[in-house]
């Protein structure tokens, strides 16, 4: 048992979270996003019986986010035509900004198979059982 580390993050994670140097990238999926055909080249992680936000919040307890740059958060924006409401993203918002004091500003978003190509090469990715539509997002490491 560690104090001040958030119970959700599973040891193999937390040493995940270590290892990152500034500017690697971290994917949280949500539970349709293909994690072990993406990370082929990636660190896959399971944590299939949790959500997105909670991870996210547990996260960024842990983890700067890139300061040198604009947009260290990646959402994948909706396909065209895709009418489907994304309310997860102000959650996602209100979380980034209890740890970062550029909160919405420090998102943007990537077109669908930009995100995937983007999550290729990160060096890790998480599997989550969160069942909210385009809830995946992308983090980028900063510097302590």
């Amino acid at each position: 048992m560690l104090k001040g580390i958030p119970p959700i993050l599973p040891p193999e994670l937390l040493k995940v979270l270590c290892e990152m140097g500034h500017g690697d990238r971290i994917v949280i999926a949500d539970g349709n996003f293909p994690a072990q055909s993406m990370g082929k080249n990636s660190i896959v992680i399971r944590l299939d019986g949790h959500g997105v936000p909670e991870i996210l919040d547990a996260i960024l307890t842990v983890f700067p986010l890139d300061t040198y740059a604009t947009k260290p958060v990646t959402l994948m924006e909706l396909v065209k035509g895709d009418t489907v409401e994304t309310p997860i993203w102000e959650t996602y918002e209100k979380i980034i900004e209890k740890h970062d004091t550029r909160g919405e500003d420090a998102v943007g978003h990537r077109e669908r198979f930009a995100f995937y190509e983007e999550a290729k090469s990160s060096y890790a990715i998480i599997a989550t059982g969160e069942k909210a539509l385009y809830a995946n997002i992308m983090l980028q490491k900063g510097v302590i």
